[in-house]
């Protein structure tokens, strides 16, 4: 099985579902990304240097401004304003519910997908990774790491990690925010399939932590519309059962409950300073990609 190579169809489900390597598929989605129709969003997120100062044994020469060199003749590193102080934490949502896929992906594909992409555009920018999987309990945790070489590493334990256990996305969440050691960005991939009040206390205690905070919230294209047909035999959450029934007689108490749930979900966010991305599988992955810069250029 081929990974696909267009970088217009690496944004697809479809191509990601057929991808065998997620490094390599992060890699290829985001520079796709950068040099496709979505290019403009990427390109200024370069860290900018604020001054110079002399080359000296032992500096990395990719700094050089070599503009300076041609005006000079003599050597300058850039400095930057930012030099590896910011650490985004990927907290990824590796939970049974996340296995549900009605299309080419499930939540979960989708969601290590996304936080590989993630992962390699924040190394690429020259800023720190650490990362979490968890269900009722942390379960993988990589310690922060400003190098770039490692992205193949992290996205080999999400790729391994597999769901076969009931969530607490609440708790997970405050004993993470509990290790929060110097302010940066936590970056939460669920579906939220959790009790919202208690997600309220949660992401309260991440940003009294003085960290940023933002959630893609990932969801199959049916728990967003519901349009099955015919009979459908539904298998409950997390043990919970399975059930054959009509999903036009429940189509409409099922939507109700579903976009009550979405307004606690949207409001607890808000409420919390929390920027709420929802995010359907069967859409291209470009549209969370855009969320997250758009988000990152007014922080």
């Amino acid at each position: 099985m081929s990974a696909p190579t267009s970088h217009s169809d690496l944004l697809d489900p479809a191509a990601i579902s057929r991808a065998e390597h997620l490094g390599v598929i992060a890699r290829r989605i985001v520079e796709g990304y950068r040099v496709g129709e979505h290019r403009s969003p990427l390109r200024g997120f370069a860290i900018e240097f604020s001054q110079h100062r002399e080359y000296t044994a032992g500096d990395d020469p990719r700094h050089l401004d070599w503009k300076v060199l041609g005006r000079s003749d003599r050597y300058y590193i850039k400095q930057y304003e930012q030099d590896t102080n910011y650490i985004a934490h990927l907290l990824v949502d590796g939970s049974e519910s996340m296995n549900y896929g009605s299309g080419k992906l499930t939540k979960l594909h989708y969601a290590k997908t996304l936080a590989a992409c993630l992962g390699y555009i924040v190394l690429q920018q020259r800023d720190a990774v650490a990362l979490a999987i968890f269900d009722d309990a942390l379960r993988e945790q990589l310690p922060r790491t400003d190098n770039f070489q490692r992205i193949n590493h992290i996205a080999a334990r999400l790729a391994e990690f597999q769901a076969s256990r009931p969530g607490d996305l609440a708790n997970c969440l405050q004993l993470y925010a509990a290790q929060i050691k110097s302010r940066g960005i936590v970056i939460l991939i669920s579906d939220l399939l959790d009790d919202p009040m208690a997600l309220r206390q949660s992401l309260r205690r991440v940003t009294l932590s003085g960290s940023e905070a933002i959630v893609f919230q990932v969801l199959d294209h049916q728990e967003i519309n519901f349009k099955f047909d015919g009979m459908v035999k539904f298998l409950g959450l997390e043990g919970l059962g399975e059930k054959l029934v009509s999903p036009q007689d429940l189509r409409k108490a099922y939507l109700k409950e579903f976009e009550a749930h979405q307004r606690e979900v949207r409001k607890t966010c808000e409420q919390c300073g929390v920027h709420h991305i929802l995010c359907d599988t069967s859409k291209p992955l470009h549209e969370a990609l855009t969320g997250y810069l758009s988000f990152r250029s007014k922080t």
